[in-house]
C-alpha cells in the first residue's frame, strides 16, 4: 500500500465540534494523533488484509485513543468496504484508496473507488453469504454513536466512510 501522507484537517465536513469562522483563533492545539493518511492499493483481494493491517499500524502508531472494541469495529469497517470495492468496482477502478481521519473526539475511515454505482444497504437473502456488507458497516457505526454514509467524488467515483466518536481526551 501506498501511503499519501498527512491531510490539512481531518475533521468531516459539517461534524459536530467543527469551528465556526469566529471560533476558529480560539481553536485549542491539535493533539499528537490528530491527522488525515491516505493509502492506494490495487483492487485485489491481497490488499483486504492489506489495509486492515496498515490502518491497524496507523493507529497503533499515532496513540489514537481508540479502545479494543472500537479498534476491532474500525478494522471491521475497513475490511468490509475494501472488499466490497474489491468485488464491486474493480473492474472500472483497478486502484482503490482508504482514507483514515482523526479528531480530537473521532475517527473516520472511507474508502474510495472510481466506479459510479452508489450502493445501499439492502437485506440480503438468509440462505445467501455476502451481501450484508454495507448493512454491517452501517450497524457498527451506529452501535459505537457514530454514522456513515455514501457520497459521489467529483470524478464520478464514489467514497463510502463511517465517522465513529473517540472519547474526548486532551492533553494539557
Amino acid at each position: 500500500m501506498d501511503d499519501q501522507g498527512c491531510g490539512p484537517d481531518p475533521r468531516p465536513e459539517g461534524a459536530a465540534g467543527e469551528p465556526s469562522a469566529s471560533s476558529a483563533d480560539a481553536e485549542p492545539r491539535p493533539l499528537p494523533y490528530e491527522g488525515v493518511w491516505r493509502f492506494t492499493a490495487s483492487a485485489v483481494d491481497a490488499s483486504v488484509p492489506q489495509a486492515r493491517h496498515a490502518v491497524r499500524d496507523l493507529l497503533h502508531r499515532q496513540g489514537v485513543p481508540v479502545s479494543d472494541d472500537l479498534a476491532h469495529g474500525i478494522l471491521l469497517i475497513v475490511s468490509e468496504l475494501v472488499t466490497n470495492a474489491v468485488r464491486h468496482a474493480a473492474v472500472l477502478s483497478p486502484v482503490l484508496a482508504v482514507e483514515v481521519a482523526v479528531g480530537a473526539e473521532w475517527v473516520r475511515v472511507s474508502v474510495e473507488d472510481n466506479h459510479p454505482y452508489r450502493p445501499t444497504a439492502l437485506e440480503a437473502d438468509h440462505g445467501r453469504t455476502g451481501g450484508r456488507g454495507l448493512i454491517l458497516v452501517r450497524e457498527i457505526a451506529r452501535e459505537a454513536g457514530g454514522v456513515c454514509d455514501v457520497e459521489h467524488t467529483s470524478g464520478g467515483g464514489k467514497v463510502i466512510w463511517a465517522a465513529l466518536p473517540l472519547k474526548p481526551v486532551r492533553v494539557p
